[in-house]
């Protein structure tokens, strides 16, 4: 009997590490698929990515390049362009296979306040990386370009020929710093569901947030007020939207409680009328035969 329930209680945990290992392998394979398909259209992406800086270089005129200075730094660069487009396109199925392990654990109220986050978090991760894409690139890029020196008797110009390693490294960096300040939303809507944080506080250390943004986009953007405030407004914006995202989950949470304290006094009220309703039988019903008064 001792060996049929130690076996009986290693079987779920077991299961539960099938389970893992199949997701993980369904993440990898598919990753895996994606890079080779990224790989081949690696020129196309990189291109794609360089494009606000040749926008700026060919209104300058001129012939313009780019340049790598290693064998294998162009080799290189467009493996990780492969590998951070994979990653990208693969993000859903990532989240998918997450959910799917997860999933049959959580209740049914559980699975609809879960799922909606899990949508979410690629949507304002695109939108982080278009905002940076579309906006700071073209104003970053040009502040950049404004130091370059035409030269002239007696002097030496300096131009700009970006290296395409160095490129792609700014580029995913900028790309990766907006998409995960843009999560915030979702991180603070979290906390809150869990009880670790509150309107009212996050309110109270307004100040302290907005000082912190400026320090995380002084820390993960280039050197160059542009970017900077580029990130860390947007920042301060998503810290306001969170504030009422954490406001609606408060609200939520106290109609819940107050429907539970209603359903709980309704639960009382009604054992209380059926004990009332057990003494009225009792004292209503006639006494056996034979059983002498009192």
């Amino acid at each position: 009997m001792t060996e049929e329930r130690t076996e009986t209680e290693r079987m779920p945990l077991l299961d539960h590490l099938i389970e893992l290992r199949r997701r993980l392998l369904y993440s990898v394979v598919g990753l895996v698929i994606l890079f080779f398909i990224c790989y081949a259209f690696a020129a196309d992406i990189y291109g794609f990515l360089v494009q606000p800086l040749a926008n700026i270089l060919e209104e300058q005129g001129g012939e313009r390049r780019m340049i790598y200075t290693a064998l294998y730094e162009a080799f290189f660069t467009y493996i990780k362009v492969a590998f951070f487009a994979a990653l990208f396109l693969g993000f859903p199925l990532i989240a998918g296979q997450i959910w799917m392990f997860v999933a049959p654990g959580l209740y049914q109220n559980e699975k609809r306040a879960f799922l909606p986050f899990l949508v979410a978090t690629p949507i304002l991760f695109f939108m982080g990386g278009a905002l940076v894409y579309y906006l700071i690139f073209p104003m970053a890029w040009s502040f950049f370009i404004s130091f370059e020196v035409p030269g002239g008797e007696g002097a030496l110009p300096i131009q700009l020929e970006a290296k395409v390693d160095q490129y792609l490294s700014l580029v995913m960096r900028l790309i990766f710093a907006f998409g995960l300040c843009f999560q915030l939303p979702v991180l603070m809507t979290l906390l809150a569901r869990v009880g670790m944080i509150t309107s009212q506080g996050m309110k109270d250390k307004r100040k302290y947030a907005i000082v912190a943004a400026f320090v995380a986009a002084a820390i993960l953007t280039p050197p160059d007020v542009i970017s900077q405030i580029g990130l860390a407004v947007p920042t301060i914006l998503l810290y306001e939207i969170s504030i009422y995202c954490v406001r609606v989950v408060e609200k939520q949470r106290a109609r819940e409680e107050e429907k539970d304290r209603n359903m709980d006094t309704e639960d009382i009220e009604g054992d209380d009328d059926d004990e009332v309703g057990e003494d009225e039988d009792v004292q209503g019903q006639p006494r056996p035969s034979g059983t002498p008064a009192d």
